[in-house]
């Protein structure tokens, strides 16, 4: 059975962090495994207090599952601090951990910041350069990248400024812009290609970004490319956010498990 190991902060409303990322490497056929790097209490509502674990802690629950049970990929989500930001990228090296898919989780959906501000700076020169994948949305893109997003051409050059920092691919999510669609644009080396998809006119979408990104990772684990790894994780967000059980009076969560309950009607 392939394995993935999220990296990750815990959410207790179950709708995001390292709860979103285990539902979604089990709806993948993958075992997955984490490693907590804070916790916060939330719901549907907002953030209402959150505390980061010691660096040393998250890296001696890495080093427990990488030693035994492995990694086939790893889905990085929040770090909190730049102290565990740099600890993170170093065991990645040292452990030489595979297909690395970077979350830059910097603020949560209703906008509490969950990424201290020097940690940011740790994440443009340590983790980024040993990230296969980086997945972030509009605001993201725009730290990153240094410049505001407005636009889909915005959103390829912001993609192309940050896979200078050193990652094989970078998916940059449009949903925080309006239109009929919801765009994402991915940038490689070789190739700038969009995901196109309908958008969905919900309120429920909250672990969109911790649900794609581990979805790619659960491909990854399961053999996929880069390129058929984020159209198979996109068509399973929209499915489960299609999907959503329609929970808490704020951002509701997805339904991971829509293709189990799809498929048996």
């Amino acid at each position: 059975m392939r394995t993935a190991l999220t990296i990750a902060g815990s959410d207790s409303g179950g709708g995001a962090g390292i709860q979103a990322d285990l539902k979604t490497f089990a709806a993948h056929g993958v075992y997955g495994t984490s490693a907590v790097t804070a916790v916060t209490a939330q719901n549907t509502l907002g953030v209402v207090a959150w505390q980061a674990l010691p660096a040393y802690l998250v890296i001696a629950q890495i080093e427990a599952v990488a030693g035994d049970i492995g990694a086939d990929a790893v889905k990085v989500g929040m770090l909190a601090t730049a102290a565990i930001v740099e600890a993170v990228a170093a065991a990645i090296e040292a452990i030489n951990l595979p297909h690395v898919v970077v979350d830059p989780v910097m603020v949560a959906k209703g906008g509490d910041r969950l990424l201290d501000a020097d940690a940011v700076a740790a994440m443009r020169a340590e983790l980024l350069p040993r990230a296969q994948i980086v997945t972030p949305n509009v605001p993201e893109a725009e730290v990153l990248a240094e410049m505001p997003v407005r636009s889909l051409e915005d959103m390829r050059e912001a993609g192309r400024r940050i896979l200078e920092l050193g990652p094989r691919v970078v998916l940059v999510k449009g949903g925080h812009l309006d239109g009929p669609e919801s765009i994402d644009v991915a940038c490689t080396k070789t190739e700038i290609f969009d995901i196109r998809r309908p958008r969905i006119e919900t309120r429920h979408t909250h672990g969109t970004g911790c649900t794609l990104s581990s979805a790619i990772a659960a491909n990854l684990a399961l053999g996929l490319a880069d390129r058929d790894a984020i159209e198979r994780a996109r068509d399973y967000l929209d499915g489960a956010i299609r999907h959503a059980p329609g929970i808490g009076g704020g951002h509701g969560p997805l339904n991971h498990f829509w293709r189990a309950v799809y498929l048996n009607g």
